[in-house]
């Protein structure tokens, strides 16, 4: 009965298999259905949406499952240092970039420092949704939200890449933690201290989480088949979320080339760099990322996302795979299944297998 935990009871799932929410436009209600329907929970990254789109993707969701879900926002969306950000600082982040863009024979784009939080706004979305599970990285709600989300029904999950984070969490009272370990792929969603100063490992984080608090943890991070799971179970975890696994089925909206990628030697060779973004995150390692290093100044987030949105478009467009960001976590060596409801039915099979050969063999 390994599927019976807090997280299945908490969330009322059949197993504890989480989707990543993949944000940034990966997600699809597709992809989420086909977790849900198969007795998991589905997950849909809404960061870069606008409330109306939320809520039309809701709709959607909708027509094909009834399961619980999740969706996932982040707290902090724009970088504080982006007040008065100086137009000099911008000049050099250009320049720093532009021979890129002239390799690429496009023009660097104007910016503009005037980026508003969508994040409030989008909460009032999730009120109206009312998903199962409204999930967030970069920070903590405020008690407002938190309490609204309590008494409209709405369990809350928020992710820790330290202990101290999710000791802050646990203060928050929310429902369920995830211990987001330095495997996984995308953005490293730290808030307490910065990203490079929060690289503890999953294995080693759900034992520190599971040592200092009682709230449900959720292990993410490097965990792509049975064995993962089963490993992050035994060691505490209540539930697993897997990203990398799920952006590279045919339900994520990953172009063909990045799923292509996921499942190549590339993908072996992965590194964790601000430079496509300004957040840090984890990636398969391009010519951007290996010659601008970390200490490098880059722009804040998001502003650097939007100096690099017409270079990532004319690349993907003239095949100048070396100079795109593709996600991944750190483990790809076991990916093989292509259609999201197929790699869910292989998780459950074979992670009954081995739990069933653990009672039966306890020696072994």
């Amino acid at each position: 009965m390994w599927h019976r935990t807090q997280i299945s009871e908490l969330f009322g799932i059949d197993y504890p298999i989480l989707s990543g929410p993949i944000g940034g436009g990966f997600s699809t209600p597709e992809l989420l259905a086909a977790v849900s329907n198969a007795g998991g929970l589905g997950s849909f990254g809404a960061y870069t949406l606008e409330p109306d789109q939320i809520l039309a993707a809701a709709q959607i969701i909708k027509t094909k499952t009834d399961k619980p879900y999740n969706i996932n926002l982040w707290v902090s969306d724009v970088d504080v240092s982006l007040i008065d950000y100086s137009a000099e600082k911008i000049e050099n982040a250009k320049q720093l970039f532009k021979p890129y863009f002239d390799e690429l024979s496009i023009p660097l784009p104007d910016l503009d420092t005037n980026i508003p939080s969508r994040f409030l706004n989008q909460v009032e979305a999730i009120f109206e949704i009312r998903p199962a599970v409204f999930s967030f990285i970069f920070g903590i709600p405020s008690k407002e939200i938190l309490d609204e989300c309590r008494r409209i029904g709405i369990k809350t999950v928020g992710a820790a890449t330290t202990l101290d984070e999710a000791l802050a969490l646990e203060e928050a009272k929310v429902d369920a933690i995830v211990a987001a370990g330095f495997e996984a792929g995308g953005h490293r969603p730290s808030f307490l201290r910065p990203a490079q100063d929060s690289l503890t490992g999953t294995f080693a984080l759900i034992q520190q989480l599971k040592a200092s608090i009682k709230t449900p943890v959720i292990a993410a991070g490097g965990i792509a088949d049975a064995k993962g799971i089963a490993a992050a179970l035994t060691l505490g975890a209540d539930a697993v979320q897997l990203g990398t696994a799920f952006l590279a089925t045919d339900e994520s909206n990953a172009t063909p080339v990045h799923r292509a990628k996921l499942f190549s030697e590339e993908s072996n060779y992965t590194v964790l760099s601000k430079s496509l973004t300004g957040r840090m995150g984890r990636m398969i390692r391009n010519r951007i990322s290996e010659e601008v290093k970390q200490e490098t100044e880059v722009l804040p987030f998001p502003l650097q996302t939007r100096l690099m949105g017409s270079l990532k478009a004319a690349a993907i467009a003239q095949g100048k795979t070396d100079l795109i960001n593709f996600w991944s976590g750190q483990n790809t060596v076991t990916l093989k299944h292509k259609k999201a409801s197929e790699l869910m039915q292989a998780l459950i099979t074979e992670t009954t297998r081995l739990f069933q050969q653990t009672t039966e063999n306890p020696e072994k």
